[in-house]
Order: structure tokens, then sequence, then C-alpha cells
């Protein structure tokens, strides 16, 4: 073979092997830019997600137990929040932070029976109970209330976050009897600082609740 057509064999193969090599590391360039695209889109949807589950974890954080019960039962209600802190606020304070007519603001009062029973009493938070008047309602011979630290083991609630929906137990319980009265009740949700608002009977009916004269003149 003449030497000329050796050379443009050996350019032709020079530029064959080139050819070949910039496809390799083209086609290497572009297999690396997919898998950084595929781990940046990845952490990305990671990313996102966890946004996502953490704002799904605030939202969650502001429905109690009580709310998820109310809803699962299909009840309406109105939810209330007021600023708090840590510690109880009286519940004639809760009334004044939601501006609401206290006697339609509701506190929830635990007692312990002669009979060692447990008993519930909801009343509105500008009124004191009258404990002979409830042991006759509820047919013992006297009651008295619990002790604060009894609070959380008889009904699951911390003072000042105790409702009569969603107790650990279901106690028999008595609402004052001007619940039936006033177009909406509200108590407490289960937590401090949190409120709901729901129509009288259908939060007696939940509860299997009645009514009587509970309170002191």
């Amino acid at each position: 073979m003449p030497k000329k057509s050796r050379k443009n064999v050996k350019k032709l193969s020079d530029f064959s092997n080139k050819n070949v090599r910039q496809l390799w590391l083209e086609k290497c360039f572009f297999e690396i830019f997919k898998i950084i695209c595929f781990r940046a889109k990845f952490f990305l949807t990671l990313r996102l997600r966890g946004y996502k589950i953490i704002l799904v974890m605030i939202v969650a954080e502001f429905k109690t137990n009580v709310m998820r019960i109310l809803e699962k039962e299909k009840i309406p209600y109105k939810a209330h929040e007021y600023p708090h802190g840590k510690e109880a606020v009286d519940g004639v304070s809760v009334a004044r932070l939601l501006g609401q007519d206290p006697s339609c603001v509701f506190k929830t009062l635990v007692t312990k029976g002669s009979g060692r029973d447990y008993y519930v009493f909801v009343v509105p938070v500008d009124k004191e109970l009258d404990l002979k008047k409830c042991a006759a309602s509820v047919g013992e011979k006297s009651v008295e209330m619990i002790h604060v630290k009894d609070i959380t083991k008889v009904t699951g609630y911390v003072r000042g976050g105790c409702s009569p929906v969603g107790m650990k137990k279901k106690y028999k319980t008595t609402y004052h009897i001007t619940a039936l009265d006033i177009p909406n009740i509200i108590v407490s949700a289960g937590k401090i600082g949190y409120q709901i608002d729901l129509e009288p009977g259908a939060l007696i009916a939940l509860t299997d609740g009645q009514c009587a004269d509970i309170v002191k003149k």
C-alpha cells in the first residue's frame, strides 16, 4: 500500500478513535448528569415531602382528640383558641378572652360519690357547684370534688383542659339545666388553650348526659 494511503488510513483511524472517545466521554458525562439530576430531584422530593409532613404535623397539633371524636360522630362544631401558658386559666377569664358570654362557657368538674363512683358535672364558668344538689341528681348520699392530682388519672386530661368528651372512661355526666336554654355551649377541647363550640343537645347526647339544677343560688 502506498505511503500516502497508509497515512490517510492512520488519520481516519485516529479520527475514528477520537470520535469514539468523544462519544464515550459525552455518554459518561450524560449518565453522570442524569444521576446528579435524579439525586437532586430525589432529595428535592424528600425535602418537599418532609416539609409536607412537618406542615401536616403542625396542623394536626391544633386538632385535639375531642375534635376528632366530634368529626368521627359527624357533629358540627367550631374551635376556639385563647392565649395561655402552661398553667390553667380560670373559666371566667377564658370567656373574656374568647369574647363570649360566661353563661355559654361551661367548665367540667369531676367528683367522687360515697359509693366510690366518679361523676362529671358541667356548669357555667361563673357558677359554683352545689354538692348536695349534685349528689341528689345522681342518686348518691354525697359527692366530693376529686383532688387536683387525681384529675389526669381519672379523666386523662389535665387541670384546665378537662372536657366532658373523650375521658378515659364514660362517667355519668350531668349538665346544669341552663344548657337547655342557650343556642350554643362552649367547653374545653381537652387541651389548655382550646375550646369547642357546639349545639348543647348534640353534646348532651354524645356524652349520654342529663340536665339538672346543680349550682348554688
